[in-house]
């Protein structure tokens, strides 16, 4: 999945002073999807690589207790 924030960027700047066409528009939706996509899959991956130290000073990956609440629903 390629992100062209300057593409995303040029769209927004012309639909700001000119208008965009139904093509651009189309456009403008799918890239920015995408660049949602991408923030979001980092974000997961930055969480899924956190730990936490437990008062008892065991260490629980972050991972695995959204694993256990999963289970629980």
């Amino acid at each position: 999945m390629k992100i062209d924030i300057n593409r995303i960027n040029e769209l927004a700047r012309k639909q700001k002073t000119q208008g965009l066409t139904d093509e651009e528009k189309e456009e403008q939706r799918i890239l920015r999807g995408n660049y949602i996509a991408a923030v979001r899959a980092n974000l997961r991956s930055q969480l899924d690589n956190i730990d936490i130290l437990e008062a008892d000073g065991s260490v629980t990956h972050l991972s695995d207790i959204e694993k256990k609440e999963g289970a629980k629903s």
